[in-house]
């Protein structure tokens, strides 16, 4: 392998789409929707309140306000976590994973906040201590005790789920504490019904509670437990081989029935379940290295965990349980008849299907750290000659082939890189410097297109 190569580009390209893309539209149709509900919700409020009079009034109507949308944010935050295929195709995990993020902190905000103003609030009405008046809602309100456990298992989970706590937990146990969420809501939901003055005589407001806490918990139920078990006694995936690509990097290969059936895209990954010993407990995501074809699928790992480390010992025969298809870092997205290719480390593996596949003139940009570190370069080379693309190997050693990831550098690179539609899939700090990087060489945000490895 050379460690830099280019072939002439001949593939002709496509006019770009006008107007805006499916993934858009549904990404502001989405958020439209969840505007609208809030809006409903304080609208409940409105209509339920004739006046507000002094301090312990307004303290109460504000608790009263932030404890509705409190309740409509965690129902939203668990219809987020439904892997509804629509979201997930069209909007893409990477943003929902945003999103999720940004309504759990309103979600835990809005929460502390309707425990606070409340308690303030009847304290302020009662003349009474404000622990006095917290202990006298757990003692006598109906299922305060409940809603308090709720409460403090809520704010756990996002104690759990901020930044700096998070990179020192693996996947899977993030993963399986961030099941929490469900006890918690749980747990709160029925004093919302039981205590809250817009619903205790208001029957269709709790025909409406009900009808939104059933509808999500009803996708939850479909598409993270039933969905997955369907198509695993359909598909009927096996291993059939383990590859080894690079150092600590393996392709494991599979086989299964009808899998035309999952419609899955190249750039798109799976949630996948080994049932094996010490692995059918947990789905790890991992995108899929090569075209989905005729009975076979393939993934490409970096051992960068214990569940990623193990696929280097799976053996042949195993069962494979797929969740998916998932993600929008698709062709669907592509905007311009010109694409550029970023990657790094094993951030090839979605990029690999895409270089295959992508219509138009495609450039292609893989990053390591030694030659040795490049996975795939052989297809990568195979493929480029055959669609006569372009593909630039970047390495930090030797020196002499390394490249600045500064729009400078990228521009000598790939010169008319403005023009381009650019997915970039790599590590946390390749990718934070590229971004800025991209922008500076010209690119408009809405032509990077991103896939993180961080959960």
């Amino acid at each position: 392998m050379a460690t830099t190569s280019a072939y002439n580009r001949h593939a002709r390209p496509r006019p770009p789409r006008p107007g805006l893309t499916a993934p858009r539209v549904v990404g502001a149709v989405a958020q439209l929707l969840v505007g609208a509900g809030a809006l409903a919700v304080i609208g409940l409020w409105w209509a339920d309140t004739t006046s507000v009079v002094g301090l312990s009034g307004w303290l109460t109507n504000a608790g009263r306000v932030t404890g509705l949308l409190a309740g409509y944010a965690c129902a939203v935050l668990l219809a987020s976590m439904s892997r509804l295929p629509v979201l997930e195709r069209a909007v893409g995990s990477d943003r929902l994973a945003r999103w999720h993020a940004l309504g759990g902190r309103y979600t835990i905000s809005l929460t502390l906040a309707h425990v606070l103003l409340i308690t303030l609030g009847y304290a302020a009405g009662d003349h009474a201590g404000v622990v006095d008046q917290a202990a006298t809602f757990i003692r006598t309100y109906p299922d305060m005790l409940a809603a308090t456990a709720g409460f403090v298992l809520l704010v756990a989970t996002g104690v759990l789920s901020a930044r700096a706590v998070r990179r020192r937990l693996s996947y899977e146990t993030w993963h399986y504490l961030h099941f929490a969420t469900y006890l918690a809501v749980f747990l709160a939901f029925f004093h919302q019904l039981s205590n809250g003055a817009d619903f205790v005589t208001h029957r269709p407001a709790q025909a409406a509670w009900y009808a939104l806490y059933t509808g999500v918990a009803a996708l939850l139920v479909w598409y993270r437990f039933l969905t997955p078990v369907r198509r695993g006694l359909r598909h009927r995936l096996v291993v059939t081989e383990v590859r080894p690509e690079a150092p600590g990097v393996v392709s494991v290969f599979m086989t299964g029935r009808h899998l035309e059936g999952l419609g899955a895209e190249p750039g798109q990954f799976f949630r996948w379940r080994f049932l094996t010993r010490g692995m059918w407990w947990t789905a790890n995501p991992y995108s899929l290295s090569a075209p989905p074809g005729p009975g076979r699928l393939r993934i490409t790992v970096k051992a960068v965990g214990r569940h990623s480390e193990a696929l280097a010992r799976l053996r042949p025969g195993t069962r494979v349980w797929a969740e998916g298809p998932y993600g929008a870092f698709t062709a669907a997205r592509r905007t311009s008849p010109k694409v550029l290719l970023l990657g790094g480390g094993v951030g090839i593996t979605p990029l690999r299907a895409l270089f295959e596949t992508l219509p138009g003139e495609v450039t292609l940009v893989y990053r390591a750290r030694r030659p040795e570190d490049v996975a795939l370069w052989r297809e990568l080379d195979a493929i480029a000659a055959r669609r006569g693309a372009t593909v630039h190997y970047v390495v930090d050693e030797p020196a002499e082939h390394s490249s600045p990831l500064t729009a400078g550098g990228l521009a000598v690179l790939v010169p008319d890189i403005a023009e381009r539609d650019v997915y970039l899939c790599g590590p946390p700090g390749m990718t934070s410097a590229a971004i800025p990087a991209l922008r500076r060489a010209g690119v408009p945000r809405r032509r990077i297109h991103h896939e993180s490895f961080a959960f």
